[in-house]
């Protein structure tokens, strides 16, 4: 919404600095920063840093595309208005189909927002939106794409699962413990459903697959894509000089002692560090992508992209907006629960792979 109060230089000055640093991405800044440093405290390394940030976008560029105008269809086509339907029948059913279209929707957590505070406004189970709250930060259909061509085709189907199978755990969960004194009256009194990034609010009714015969939906397409276009770009560009720096300075054996070998204590580190270390769902590929090149486990590999994209700081944002503390703690406790038995569960698949 347009700022409508007048403002006067001299109000402006105070607040000037902030004002400025809210307008920075930070995501640029810190790619800004990185090279920076690196120039100041060791060039010689700042040639490598830089050649191997390039390359890797050149070589993720034909991925970044299929994603981008994958996320740019399905927004211009209206394909999130289907979410509702998850939201119908019985409370079973509704948790059911919760997990899985929040494991498969274009949604990201700022849409969440407004879109989840209107089926609780509404009375929808609080046990369907725990069941769609966890699984929509794990997996869209940009991030399968990013995932399988980074990680491979099994780890992005066994996200996939997991994000469902995580929204299930927290759907039945919620539903069989709705009358405790945890889920019992979850909702904030006044919910702050701002918008957050500025979203368009989805098209309304059926989906439309030919958009382009809309001029409405034909700039939905083209905004969606370079919106996007740009969020990947970003996030990837500082993963990939991240994983450079990770390579050139983070001894293997350290990783292979923290988070590698079998058993259950690498995975249980692997949700420990995912979740507060996690920056964004694609970023994390890339880290997840050079941590097992230094020897990090697949169980803990699986495990930190699951805590950390349950806990990652939009995601969060999301659920402590609307209900109070004591449901938060819930998500919180319920998406590291996940992300451990998802570990557990893929370090056995990826053995039976290999």
């Amino acid at each position: 919404m347009a700022d409508t109060q007048s403002h006067t230089p001299a109000q402006a000055t105070p607040g000037g600095f902030g004002s400025i640093w809210k307008k920075i991405d930070k995501a640029w800044l810190a790619s800004a920063v990185i090279l920076a440093v690196l120039a100041l405290v060791d060039m010689d390394q700042f040639g490598p840093t830089l050649t191997f940030a390039a390359r890797a976008l050149a070589n993720t560029a034909p991925i970044i595309l299929i994603a981008v105008l994958a996320i740019g269809y399905l927004k211009a086509s209206g394909a999130e208005t289907t979410i509702a339907k998850a939201f119908e029948g019985n409370e079973v059913h509704m948790i059911f189909m919760a997990a899985l279209l929040g494991g498969l929707s274009p949604f990201c957590s700022c849409e969440v927002i407004p879109f989840i505070a209107a089926l609780l406004a509404v009375g929808t189970p609080l046990s369907a939106v725990m069941a769609f709250w966890l699984a929509s930060p794990l997996m869209d259909p940009a991030m399968f794409v990013v995932t399988a061509g980074a990680l491979g085709l099994p780890f992005a189907v066994g996200k996939t699962v997991a994000a469902v199978a995580v929204g299930l755990l927290g759907g039945f969960v919620a539903m069989a413990a709705k009358r405790s004194a945890v889920f019992a009256d979850p909702l904030r009194e006044k919910p702050q459903v701002g918008d957050c990034c500025g979203v368009k609010k989805p098209f309304a009714g059926k989906p439309v697959w030919k958009f382009w015969a809309e001029p409405e939906r034909r700039e939905t397409f083209r905004r969606a894509s370079l919106d996007n276009a740009v969020f990947l770009l970003k996030w990837l560009l500082l993963a990939y000089l991240i994983e450079s720096l990770m390579l050139a300075y983070v001894p293997a054996e350290w990783i292979a002692g923290v988070l590698g070998g079998e058993g259950f204590m690498p995975i249980l580190m692997g949700a420990l560090v995912g979740a507060p270390a996690y920056l964004n769902g694609y970023a994390a590929v890339q880290l997840v992508d050079g941590l097992l090149a230094q020897g990090m486990a697949p169980g803990a590999a699986m495990s930190f992209v699951v805590a950390g994209g349950v806990t990652c700081i939009p995601a969060a944002i999301a659920v402590w907006a609307l209900v109070k503390p004591r449901v938060f703690a819930a998500y919180v406790g319920l998406a590291m629960v996940g992300a451990l038995c998802a570990g557990l569960a893929w370090s056995v698949a990826a053995s039976l792979i290999a």
